[in-house]
């Protein structure tokens, strides 16, 4: 199956972890406002390091998303892994195994994320035994 549509994103900058400074990592929160197939919000944390070239860069990020996925309600994990190499952006999102709740357990998927004048959307893929 495939769901998509809209979402929101505010990410929070949170301080670094003691003595990690020096790694020069960024900590941020994600809090999303998914809408469409997927109506839910979701909660996370990602970490990200810049590359010493401009455009490179990577991240990684876990969201619990909570809501509804073509009407089935319940909860799931998103993982999230990124790179940017000299502005080429590589991204991977799956849903972390055995993360489904109620209607949505056994769920799997990978969704892709797209971003045109600033405005996010999400294509979701998967899976509900």
């Amino acid at each position: 199956m495939q769901a998509s549509g809209p979402f929101e994103v505010k990410l929070a900058p949170q301080p670094a972890a003691s003595g990690i400074e020096q790694a020069n990592l960024g900590r941020q929160t994600i809090n999303k406002e998914f809408h469409g197939d997927l109506e839910a919000t979701s909660l996370g944390e990602m970490l990200s390091a810049m590359g010493n070239v401009q455009g490179s860069a990577g991240y990684v990020a876990i969201e619990r998303v909570t809501g509804t996925l073509h009407g089935k309600r319940g909860s799931f994990v998103l993982q999230h892994t990124g790179t940017m190499n000299r502005g080429v952006p590589q991204l991977s999102i799956t849903v972390v195994p055995d993360s489904g709740t109620d209607a949505l357990t056994g769920l799997t998927g990978s969704m892709q994320i797209q971003i045109e004048q600033g405005r996010h959307a999400y294509i979701f893929d998967y899976d509900v035994p």
